[in-house]
């Protein structure tokens, strides 16, 4: 809010967490800050106990626990009405069900989600497949963005930023004319950025680096998923970095059968291409014979050894 000058009596904080010394702390710190806020009348599971019944939200901001085990029971949740309409997320991991309780919450017209989630919900089959297909066909992702490993103090691993958008039409919003966006998703990978990337060190056990992303890094991220939205933004594909996909047509979503995985569609650059071939195998096969031979030498001298005491290896 202080950063671009908004003003705190014009927002309210919604949420829900089920560790009370988190929510507890949440309470405390909205408080203080003056800001208005519901955190529903007690902590609860959000999926068990849904504090916020029927509320719908401007903006969704969220980091789910990756990969939840066992988040109902089998039976439990099946007439949920949060996820009417899509196949119910499996009992093994809560990835989409987390998805589909977020855009069950947005606002109709203009919600926006921005959360983030394990890299393996951009590929996951199954159950999951049907529900990443039935988003898709309602047109509700806008943008997937793969966010470099190390990032986390509880993880090393990349994990995707999700940007869920009710309007993907054309029109104004805060001052910007966007472009109509309808059936297109952009796609980042910004893995291609670690060495460019700042590290902190902090101390858990032994010293580890963290990755953290500068203003400039931030700016530039900004600029990207902007011009890819707006009339005349002057948006580009950009080799091992970014690419707009149409959920239509080939090589668009629906022909890499749903896939959310950036791999599938923003071109790489083969940096072999120099190689020669021949003599790189050459070398290879020379190297290969060397080992073979060394085994056989020392398989004849087990051999002989084994003998040499009475105890043949046949």
């Amino acid at each position: 809010m202080d950063e671009h000058k908004g003003n705190r009596n014009n927002i309210s904080i919604i949420g829900q967490e089920s560790k009370p010394e988190t929510w507890q702390l949440c309470k405390m710190n909205l408080s203080i800050r003056g800001i208005a806020h519901d955190l529903g009348g007690t902590f609860a599971s959000t999926f068990q106990n849904d504090q916020h019944k029927n509320r719908k939200v401007d903006y969704i901001l969220a980091n789910p626990p990756f990969n939840l085990k066992n988040w109902r029971e089998e039976d439990e949740l099946v007439d949920d009405p949060r996820f009417d309409g899509y196949s119910m997320p499996p009992v093994s991991n809560a990835n989409y069900a987390w998805i589909l309780h977020m855009i069950s919450k947005l606002d109709e017209t203009d919600g926006i989600a921005a959360f983030l989630l394990a890299n393996g919900a951009l590929n996951a089959d199954g159950a999951e497949y049907e529900i990443r297909k039935q988003i898709l066909e309602k047109d509700l992702v806008e943008a997937i963005i793969v966010l470099p490993r190390d990032m986390f103090y509880t993880t090393d691993i990349s994990v995707t930023l999700w940007i869920i958008n009710k309007n993907k039409r054309a029109g104004e919003k805060n001052y910007r004319r966007l472009r109509d966006r309808q059936g297109n998703v952009l796609f980042m990978d910004l893995r291609t950025w670690n060495d460019n990337i700042e590290t902190l060190q902090y101390e858990k056990n032994k010293k580890k680096n963290k990755v953290v992303f500068t203003d400039d890094h931030i700016k530039e991220i900004q600029r990207i998923y902007h011009s890819w939205q707006e009339e005349n933004g002057g948006y580009e594909d950009v080799p091992e970095l970014c690419k707009s996909v149409m959920l239509d047509g080939e090589g668009g979503i629906r022909d890499k059968d749903y896939s959310l995985a950036p791999s599938k569609y923003i071109e790489f650059i083969d940096r072999d291409l120099d190689i020669d071939y021949e003599k790189e195998m050459a070398r290879i096969q020379a190297e290969m014979r060397e080992v073979l031979r060394k085994e056989k030498e020392s398989q004849a001298m087990l051999e002989e050894a084994f003998k040499g005491i009475g105890y043949g290896l046949d």
